[in-house]
């Protein structure tokens, strides 16, 4: 059963979300949940099973599908991919559980179900056309998720999604198949498999045009700016379990095909493009933490912070060295824990109030302690403090990236100062102070469905801010291996310099040691 635990996760909940149909509207919640813990539990399994001392893929499959022209059924896992798919299994989870009271229940879990298949595809998935099929299908349920169970706007929100990330995902389709083609020019037989692609080693000018067709993808699924306009008014229409989808893993695809794509494909291009990207990077970080500090609705101001910290997530990526991005996936799953626990804590909120607009709010923290107390401790993980899982993976991207410039490293360090500024003005304006709002002085604290759902993200929180390295040790050795592949590739002086050469540092510190 379990050579195939791939192929378990990814088609399970879809097998689950068809069989759902005949179950009564009464039953289904439990039905759904029971199917995501079973999922949750083989995600589990799968790390205990992961050896983190084999930086390669492992849990591999494969099956042809169309053997003519390269296209086959190929998964596999690593240090990068592993607890982003454990991630999505549990938020999954969490989401179906903690469901406030839903029109449709049942068309909600079983759309939930069938994006957890989608979701668990793009990060399972070793060949391009398996990859694009599942980060196609993906747009379908969140699209339904948002035109189905949104606010007023929620048409024009989903159409919106919908249209900038297909429209980037066929331009990275063009990509995709030039790549195939230039496989079976160099070695006379079609393939898309990206390990494969791995072993090309491209001209520096396709690397430079090939590049731009995948950033293209990737980029307005980050989302980068200018292409983040879509987020903000996906995240404001869309129901609190879509916003916290959205958030803790659909946006994560953005940044983990950079590296599962970007970097090991086009190192040369990667250092090229690295300091354009590292500007566009502190630019987001800057520019949607002002946005957020001026907006009046909480969620909104969520929304623009997972814009400004996905920038901290590209700058790691692109200091193309171990340090950078093994903070930058290592801040994938923080940002993933601590915004999807913000989604939540606002749909506490919306829950009881039905409105999101922070004048609305103020001294909650008498009237709900237990509430404040959960908010509060993400929003101070949110900010990077010290002990909190977003630190790490703050600490290590922007130590990364200080090597390669120290200047744009201190404005970016600098800005996500801003963002300390927004979010404890807003948590002072929604609790502190006395309670001015007479509907909110009867205000119910947290209640049991709310509390299984938020205590295990404040554990996650605290626990992998002062211990990570249960989850730094695998990703730390996929990322050496991505880079040194990197370095063996590299075609320029300059991408030579940039990209460490970890065999060769390795031997002199063995050296070293050794004369010692």
């Amino acid at each position: 059963m379990f050579d195939h635990i791939l192929s378990i996760l990814i088609f399970f909940p879809a097998l689950a979300g068809l069989f759902g149909f005949v179950i009564q509207k009464d039953s289904v919640r439990a039905y759904g949940v029971a199917v995501a813990a079973i999922e949750f539990a083989l995600s589990l399994w799968l790390w205990y099973a992961f050896d983190a001392n084999v930086s390669g893929m492992q849990f591999m499959e494969f099956l042809p599908l169309v053997p003519a022209f390269g296209i086959n059924y190929i998964l596999g896992v690593d240090g990068v991919s592993l607890f982003i798919i454990i991630l999505a299994s549990f938020f999954t989870m969490i989401g179906i559980a903690s469901l406030s009271d839903t029109k449709n229940e049942k068309n909600m879990i079983i759309t939930l179900l069938f994006l957890q298949m989608t979701m668990v595809g793009v990060f399972a998935a070793l060949d391009a056309i398996v990859f694009y099929i599942f980060w196609e299908l993906s747009l379908v349920p969140m699209l339904y998720i948002i035109g189905a169970w949104g606010g007023p706007l929620r048409i024009y929100a989903s159409v919106k999604f919908f249209l900038y990330t297909f429209a980037g995902s066929l331009v990275m389709l063009v990509g995709m198949l030039f790549m195939a083609y230039y496989f079976y020019q160099a070695t006379g037989t079609w393939s898309f498999a990206i390990l494969d692609w791995y072993r090309l080693i491209l001209p520096e000018t396709f690397q430079l045009w090939l590049f731009v067709a995948f950033f293209i993808g990737f980029a307005i699924k980050v989302p980068m700016f200018p292409f983040h306009t879509w987020l903000p008014y996906a995240h404001g229409q869309a129901p609190t379990i879509g916003s916290v989808i959205l958030a803790a893993i659909l946006l994560k695809m953005g940044t983990y095909a950079f590296i599962r794509f970007s970097l090991p494909m086009f190192p040369d291009a990667s250092v090229f493009f690295m300091f354009p990207i590292a500007v566009i990077a502190i630019i987001m970080i800057i520019y949607t933490a002002m946005v957020a500090y001026a907006q009046e609705d909480i969620k909104q101001v969520v929304a623009y912070s997972s814009i400004s910290h996905m920038g901290v997530i590209i700058l790691g990526t692109f200091a193309l060295n171990v340090e950078g991005i093994t903070g930058s996936v290592f801040l994938m799953i923080a940002h993933g824990v601590v915004s999807g626990a913000l989604f939540l804590l606002v749909g506490v909120i919306y829950d009881r109030r039905h409105t999101k607009m922070m004048s609305e709010f103020g001294g909650l923290a008498q009237v709900m302690p237990r509430y404040a107390t959960v908010f509060g401790l993400m929003l101070m993980a949110s900010v990077g403090l010290p002990l909190t899982i977003n630190f790490v993976g703050e600490f290590l991207s922007l130590l990364g990236f200080y090597k390669q410039s120290h200047i744009l490293t201190l404005l970016a360090g600098v800005a996500i100062i801003v963002g300390a500024i927004y979010m404890l003005a807003a948590y002072k304006r929604m609790f502190f102070g006395n309670v001015t709002n007479e509907k909110n002085k009867n205000l119910p604290d947290v209640n049991t469905r709310e509390w299984l759902a938020l205590i295990p993200l404040a554990i996650i929180t605290v626990w992998l801010g002062v211990y990570p390295k249960p989850v730094l040790e695998p990703i730390n050795n996929s990322v050496e291996s991505i880079v040194q592949l990197m370095h063996e590739k590299s075609i320029t002086a300059e991408a030579k310099e940039r990209i460490p050469n970890l065999i060769k540092d390795a031997e002199a510190a063995t050296s070293a040691q050794e004369a010692h």
